[in-house]
């Protein structure tokens, strides 16, 4: 395994400062790349790279995980959160690891920076994954907050929490945490029958240094709502320009992922076509560890 704890000195524009972003890479440099980008705003890559990220090593791939600035390990105060600001991360990668293309695997919010970076760089991307990825925002809300509605029909303080949630902007952080609060209390990012392998897995991770690592930024979600001018998107049409461009994509779901409803998972499995999409079962959000060895050989199968 090849470790990097990186700064990264970005080409940026005058006024700029070198920005320290935490990257490591797993495996050798001679074979596939790919980059992990993870979830949020204000997640990091722990999860993936204290499970996962050996082990896709171990099949042939040259694995790269690192934290967005200003999110995890990449601690960073005058980080705006921007798009830009992540796709200068990225190209910076590029440039530390000697990478002229790479397969982007996209976790979650992740999905969404992965998708309008291969838009914006076709040429530096081989394929983009979609694991457990946004690609439709706002479906995604009103999926959570329908779903809620009848869960807590017969509570009448959820049923007030959800009217005041949709009362709010829906370009906010607070009406993004708040319908994710609901997910949760909904166990919508749960495993629903956890196998022997995740709890090892789990177990294993949370003893180990990415675990006490675990770093979260809560002011990373509220900056990016205050910076980004493009929020809640709907990338649908996005991803379907990739593709023509020729592009591979492909996109693997648990079926038990309660943020998506089935019209989303349907939708999604329609741009990427049936022989580029798996929906996993007994499977949720965090789908490299609920089933790991389904998801890596989904991975090894397509993009080796």
């Amino acid at each position: 395994m090849k470790t990097f704890l990186s700064f990264l000195l970005m080409v940026l524009p005058v006024g700029y400062h070198a920005q320290k972003i935490y990257s490591k890479a797993y495996g050798s440099s001679k074979n596939t790349p790919v980059i992990f980008i993870h979830g949020g705003p204000g997640g990091n890559a722990t999860l993936f790279e204290g499970t996962t990220a050996q082990k896709m090593a171990d099949q042939g791939f040259y694995v790269i995980v690192y934290d967005r600035r200003g999110e995890g390990r990449s601690k960073d105060e005058n980080a705006s959160m921007t798009f830009k600001e992540s796709f200068e991360d990225l190209n910076a990668l590029y440039q530390l690891y000697g990478i002229q293309k790479a397969n982007i695997i996209a976790h979650s919010f992740g999905g969404i920076i992965g998708t309008l970076f291969t838009r914006q760089f076709p040429e530096k991307v081989q394929s983009l994954t979609l694991a457990g990825a946004l690609f439709t925002q706002q479906e995604t809300y009103d999926h959570i907050l329908k779903e809620a509605k009848e869960k807590f029909k017969n509570d009448a303080s959820k049923l007030n929490e959800i009217t005041e949630i949709e009362n709010l902007s829906k370009n906010s952080a607070d009406y993004r945490k708040r319908c994710y609060n609901l997910a949760g209390d909904m166990k919508f990012f749960t495993m629903p029958y956890p196998t022997p392998e995740s709890k090892k897995l789990r177990t294993e991770n949370e003893s180990g240094e990415f675990y006490a690592n675990n770093i979260r930024n809560p002011q990373s979600p509220i900056k990016f709502y205050q910076n980004e001018a493009q929020n809640n998107l709907d990338n649908t049409t996005v991803l379907k320009e990739i593709k023509k461009r020729g592009i591979p994509i492909f996109a693997v779901y648990g079926k038990n992922d309660g943020i998506f409803s089935q019209k989303q998972l349907n939708d999604i499995k329609n741009i990427t076509g049936d022989n580029h999409f798996k929906c996993i079962d007994n499977c949720s959000h965090y789908l490299f560890v609920d089933q790991q060895a389904e998801f890596l050989e989904f991975i090894r199968l397509n993009l080796k």
